[in-house]
C-alpha cells in the first residue's frame, strides 16, 4: 500500500500542528509502515525533533498516529 508519513511539532498553547517532515513510501501493512516511520525518525534531515507523527493511506485516511514520546528508542538518532 502506498502511505504518507508527517512528523509534526504540536504547540501546547493551542494545540496547532506544523509540519517538519513528510515523506511517502510503500508498505505492506501497518507493522511495515510504523517501521518504516521510525527509519525516517532517525534519518530524516528536519529543522526540528517533531513532537508526533501520522501515517495516511493512499485516500489520505488515518491509519495511524502517535506522540513520539510514546515510541520506544527515540535517543538512537545520530547526533550531529
Amino acid at each position: 500500500m502506498k502511505i504518507a508519513i508527517a512528523f509534526y511539532r504540536i504547540r501546547e498553547v493551542d494545540d496547532a500542528h506544523a509540519i517538519v517532515g513528510r515523506e511517502t513510501a510503500e508498505a505492506a501493512d501497518l507493522d511495515e509502515a510504523i517501521a518504516i516511520a521510525r527509519e525516517l525518525l532517525r534519518t530524516l534531515d528536519m529543522p526540528q525533533r517533531p513532537d508526533a507523527m501520522t501515517i495516511t493511506d493512499e485516500d489520505g485516511n488515518t491509519i495511524h498516529s502517535s506522540r513520539l514520546d510514546t515510541i520506544e528508542n527515540l535517543d538512537e538518532r545520530p547526533q550531529p
